[in-house]
């Protein structure tokens, strides 16, 4: 069963009950590292996300399509999913503590969730205080460290106020061999490949470009700083 087959059967799942019970499900098979997961996730927390008006619009869609690659065939069904979300009673911090169960063994795919809403909290070009309030409230769920808040925020607002070392998530006096090899294990692991092996959809990896535009930014900085 391809991707989109098996979100179809999580659709008609959650018109049986709820979408919060379809994620329940994905809980209960412990479906970590599977694009399906992922995208439900994404796709019910966005609809939340979003200064919901109690239906979905064309704009909203194509605000998500923007990042989120699906064929035109199957726009029923990410419709039919925002449109759950809208109508489930659950609220935000209730499906952000089921993403959390779900991805409990992989705390680096929820960096990857963070990552996606900011995309979708800043679609319209705002960083509207609600919106930015909800995904750190995400982030906070989730127990992102400091730095990697910051690091994800930054590849999406811009770092000319943020600490570079924080953004690296390492300390100010380390040398330059520790300096060299934090920043290359944090190129690894958001380089598109890795993203990918960790669940996200192939459509998804421009977020890695951002994130390790961000990270290269704060290497250079200090490697600037350090050479004054």
């Amino acid at each position: 069963m391809g991707l989109w087959e098996r979100i179809g059967a999580a659709v008609e799942e959650a018109h049986k009950r709820t979408l919060g019970a379809a994620l329940d499900s994905f809980v209960e098979m412990k479906a970590r590292r599977d694009e399906s997961a992922f995208s439900i996730a994404l796709i019910a927390l966005s609809a939340k996300i979003a200064r919901a008006d109690g239906f979905v619009t064309d704009k909203e869609v194509a605000a998500f399509r923007k990042f989120f690659a699906f064929p035109q065939s199957e726009e029923s069904k990410v419709k039919m999913v925002f449109d759950l979300a809208k109508q489930d009673v659950a609220g935000f911090d209730h499906y952000v503590r089921q993403v959390a169960r779900i991805f409990e063994d992989d705390p680096v795919v929820l960096e990857d969730v963070i990552d996606c809403l900011l995309y979708v909290a800043l679609a319209d070009g705002q960083a509207h205080p609600r919106e930015m309030a909800m995904v750190e409230s995400a982030a906070d769920a989730f127990k992102l460290k400091p730095g990697v808040w910051r690091r994800i925020k930054a590849a999406h607002l811009g770092q000319d106020r943020d600490d570079p070392y924080v953004i690296l998530d390492i300390d100010h006096d380390a040398d330059s061999a520790a300096l060299r090899e934090r920043y290359r294990a944090l190129m690894r692991e958001n380089h598109p490949d890795a993203l990918i092996a960790r669940g996200v959809p192939p459509g998804l990896v421009k977020i890695a470009e951002n994130r390790t535009a961000a990270i290269n930014a704060a290497y250079e900085k200090i490697l600037a700083e350090r050479a004054r």
